[in-house]
């Protein structure tokens, strides 16, 4: 698996490390925090671009139809959810579409439900845009595993509650939802008049186990009511692409949806970047079936380390390539715990407390790594454990 080698992305403008001063207080941390991947974009995607760069004009462009048509086969071959080209439109990234469909479904004032915790533009968006955030926090059963209560949902909607927040499969708690409580969550949408707007980014790293059902493919009802936002930037390591999509069955929404995106004027797109998600959905079956093992076998060393962690536990993430630490039996307070790993473990990870109140004694880790990257940084925790013990023994 020659693509999934440990990859030095420090001197090429990487987000992850360039902030790492800025974040941390330091650039000697290993960064494993935002959700991009240290493995190589797909080779395949490089050779399409480097085709396309044979000609001359980089003008404007639109989307090709085949693009689009490209994600529809590949949604249709990896969730069995038959979409359609219509119900599609190019976004700049996902939180761009969260704040395109808030303003188009509600007004100011209006009410979003968000379930916390969760990735924290769900609520800056909300904020932003000058709406009532209502949080529903997730709840956690005796294994560790999360869940919304529907009857407490039930008593936050008021007539105002406009919209619902879904992230599936769930970032950060790694949640892959069951059918029966997607069927819950959207019967109650649907009999309260609340719009889904779901952010499915994640839906392509889902391991073994677990099966990611989009809400909208549940029943027609559910596909006119929801708003699906999808792309390539976390399946195929693209997100310096700046493109992903939004999926709108329904014409009334679509076309409350296109009001808005023409006020904004999202536009159509980079050429690069279409002939790049073109190419990803086309040719990337082969290429997904090599990432999801990398990222299984990660994730199960992850898991092997936590079943020996004498205080660091985790419920096994069933999708996304992000572990959700459970540090709170090192009895350290938020900030206490940041720096626990940056100055002891050397590493720079999400602070829980980021996702919400609820992440409190949590730190959110990026694996999608090098199996040898991967290793190094559990050892340095490992490492900064023992030397705590033997501190607090002396």
């Amino acid at each position: 698996m020659d693509e999934f080698i440990a990859i030095d992305r420090s001197s090429s403008n990487s987000e992850k490390y360039t902030l790492r001063q800025k974040l941390f207080g330091t650039d000697n941390v290993q960064p494993m925090w935002v959700a991009d991947m240290d493995i190589a974009t797909p080779k395949y995607v490089f050779d399409a671009v480097a085709n396309r760069l044979k000609h001359p004009v980089m003008g404007y462009e639109i989307m090709r139809d085949e693009a689009y048509e490209a994600q529809c086969l590949w949604m249709e071959r990896h969730h069995g959810w038959h979409i359609k080209r219509e119900w599609l439109s190019y976004s700049p990234s996902v939180v761009a579409s969260i704040g395109c469909a808030i303003r188009a479904f509600s007004n100011e004032g209006d009410e979003v439900l968000v379930m916390s915790p969760v990735y924290p533009p769900f609520f800056s968006m909300v904020k932003e845009n000058n709406r009532h955030l209502v949080l529903h926090s997730l709840q956690r059963d005796d294994e560790g595993e999360y869940f919304f209560d529907i009857e407490t949902l039930r008593t936050q909607i008021t007539i105002k509650t406009k919209i619902l927040l879904l992230c599936s499969p769930h970032n950060p708690v790694g949640r892959v939802w069951r059918e029966e409580e997607l069927r819950t969550l959207g019967a109650l949408c649907l009999e309260q008049g609340i719009i889904i707007v779901s952010d499915e980014v994640h839906c392509d790293i889902v391991f073994e186990g677990n099966k990611h059902l989009p809400i909208a493919s549940l029943s027609q009802e559910l596909g006119e009511n929801t708003v699906t936002l999808l792309g390539t930037g976390k399946t195929f390591n693209m997100a310096g692409f700046g493109i992903s999509t939004v999926c709108i069955a329904s014409e009334k929404l679509r076309e409350l949806y296109s009001q808005e995106r023409k006020r904004i004027h999202f536009g159509d797109g980079a050429v690069l970047s279409h002939v790049a998600f073109e190419a990803a959905y086309t040719d990337g079956d082969e290429w997904h079936q090599k990432l999801m093992s990398n990222l299984q076998s990660n994730r199960d060393k992850i898991i092997e380390w936590a079943n020996y962690s004498p205080v660091i536990k985790i419920f096994p993430p069933q999708g996304t390539y992000l572990a959700w630490l459970d540090c709170r039996a090192l009895g350290l307070g938020d900030r206490e715990l940041r720096e626990f790993f940056i100055q002891k473990c050397g590493l720079g990870l999400s602070a829980g407390l980021s996702f919400g109140r609820e992440g409190s004694g949590f730190m959110r880790l990026n694996f999608a790594v090098s199996a040898e990257l991967l290793e190094i940084a559990l050892k340095k925790i490992s490492d900064a454990l023992e030397r705590r013990e033997h501190e607090s023994k002396n």
